[in-house]
This record gives structure tokens, sequence and C-alpha cells, in this order.
């Protein structure tokens, strides 16, 4: 295919000035835009989390699909950011979305902050930790009474602590 018109087949579907792997969902940006509490430099974040880890909760990749062992966990306790240990869900709202991923209904109050997300040519909603702006999933409309919601997370973003 010729540059021109792999250019302009970019342009016609809404791809000009992104990456193709920004376009295409195999590498993404990074962690949420903004202002956080909790601020650390790129080397220190590399120093405190394994190369899965950062890549899921600094450049918003995504862990394989059932290798988490938290999707299987339902003991009582709370589920914090591994970024900065702020408690996000209760195990009180986690359910089984047989995604393979640990999946909930409702995270605590003021511990989430969203971003609309266009990556993979959809628009989604991405959920990440609203104190160190790590990413944790994403937000589907599809989960159980009584919101409806889905919050469907990588498990390398969360540590569980049990009650």
């Amino acid at each position: 295919m010729q540059r021109r018109h792999f250019l302009s087949l970019g342009a016609a579907t809404g791809l000009a000035g992104m990456s193709v792997f920004g376009a295409f969902g195999t590498r993404a940006s990074s962690a949420a835009a903004g202002t956080f509490e909790v601020t650390r430099s790129k080397a220190e974040w590399k120093a405190m989390l394994t190369p899965l880890q950062y890549k899921v909760m600094r450049e918003e990749g995504t862990e394989r699909a059932g290798s988490s062992p938290l999707d299987k966990n339902y003991a009582a306790g709370t589920y914090h950011c591994r970024g900065c240990d702020l408690a996000l869900y209760p195990s009180e709202t986690k359910y089984d979305s047989t995604t393979g991923w640990p999946s909930f209904y409702q995270s605590l109050p003021n511990a989430i902050g969203t971003k609309e997300d266009r990556k993979l040519f959809a628009v989604r909603t991405e959920v990440h930790c609203r104190r160190c702006g790590s990413h944790l999933g994403h937000v589907f409309n599809d989960g159980p009474a009584p919101t409806g919601k889905r919050h469907c997370l990588n498990g390398v973003s969360l540590v569980f602590k049990a009650a």
C-alpha cells in the first residue's frame, strides 16, 4: 500500500494524528492525565511495579483474561489500588461476570475517576484511581442491579485486603 493511500485511509477512518499503536490499542498512551495527590516519576513507578503492572497501570494495557487470582476471590475485604493503597472496591460489590477479570458493580465513594477511551475503534469508559491516576480497567453498562454497571478491572492493578 502506498504511503499516501494509507494516510488518506487513516484520515477517512478518523485515525489521523494517532500512532498506529494507539489506533489499534496495542500500545496505550499513559495513565490518566491530570493532577493527582500521589505522583511519581516514571523511574519510581518502574521500580515499584512489575513490567506487567507498569504496562497496565501506567500505559493503560490489559492483563490476559483469566490470569488474575483475584477474579475468583470472593473473601470478605476491600480491593485497594496497587499504586497508592487507596481503598477502591468493597468485596460486597464483586460478582462473577464470567469475563475472566475481577468485576464489580460499584466502587467506594470518591475512589475512582473515569475518562473517555477511544482506542480499539469504540468509545469506552476507562476507570482509574482518583488519587494516583493508575489505570484499573473499564466500566460497561451490562452489569447487575442495582447499578447496571460492570467495572471490569485488571487484577494486577489491585491489592486485596481481607476483612
